[in-house]
């Protein structure tokens, strides 16, 4: 059987990971949003740690705002890519690793953690774990971790809508409607309290949990699509106000998890 690396590996060789964030609206709105919240917790000269950087769409923004960013990427190709693209730019530090394990680093050595990425493609409850474990240990008490994860109702909406529901339906949910984890499944969702109950017994404290791309991944497939740079600024500005509203979070594809470290 294919381990978790080389599954992902194998797909993101395959996959334009690094125009994710721009080529639709809502990879747009989605790094609109991220970016806020990134803001409103770490500024010029925080020392950031992101896992799961992919090519380093966040990385590198942050680094040029003048931020200590160092990357963890487990893909290769993606990698890769972060690599040549902050070629040149000091304040950045790029390694592979895997979510799981950040022993290269000391505790309590970072002011803000991204997780972005890691928590769709871990699947056992002990890998997970040890990744919000780690995640935790390298960050200073009182500093601020962002961990993403899908909504399992989204990726039922986005991509089970074409004659395909009872598959889509099977590879998510058990008979009686448990969500299922798996890493044959790719990326794997959550429901959005499942995904809070991870940290009930965490040295954490909930700050809020928000989406970040809202209903637009479904829509945007309409052939009748179309929205102008205004109406785009509009919505972002409009769903930054609302994304954090419990009603909406499980239609959101990508959420964010906000919680600070306690002292």
């Amino acid at each position: 059987m294919s381990t978790r690396k080389e599954i992902l590996n194998g797909f993101y060789d395959q996959y334009d990971e690094d125009g994710r964030l721009n080529r639709t609206r809502h990879g747009q709105l989605e790094y609109y949003i991220t970016m806020n919240y990134i803001h409103r917790y770490a500024a010029k000269g925080s020392k950031i740690l992101e896992v799961g950087a992919g090519t380093g769409r966040y990385s590198i923004a942050l680094a040029k705002e003048g931020m200590d960013v160092t990357s963890v990427e487990l893909v290769e190709s993606n990698l890769a890519v972060l690599r040549e693209k902050s070629r040149g730019i000091e304040n950045i530090t790029s390694y592979q690793g895997d979510a799981a394990d950040l022993s290269r680093f000391d505790d309590d050595s970072f002011d803000v953690t991204l997780f972005f990425g890691p928590m769709y493609h871990l699947y056992e409850t002990d890998e997970v774990n040890r990744a919000i474990d780690e995640a935790i240990r390298v960050t200073k008490p009182g500093g601020v971790i962002l961990f993403a994860f899908i909504s399992v109702f989204a990726i039922m909406y986005a991509n089970y809508f074409y004659g395909n529901w009872t598959a889509g339906q099977k590879e998510n949910f058990t008979d009686d409607y448990k969500v299922r984890h798996f890493k044959e499944q790719l990326f794997t969702g959550y429901d959005v309290t499942e995904f809070e109950g991870l940290f009930r017994d965490k040295p954490v404290d909930w700050l809020t949990t928000t989406g970040v791309d809202g209903l637009l991944e479904p829509i945007e497939k309409r052939p009748d699509f179309s929205f102008s740079d205004e109406d785009f600024k509009a919505l972002a500005e409009w769903y930054l106000a609302f994304s954090e509203k419990r009603e909406l979070l499980g239609n959101t594809n990508h959420l964010l998890y906000i919680c600070r470290k306690r002292s």
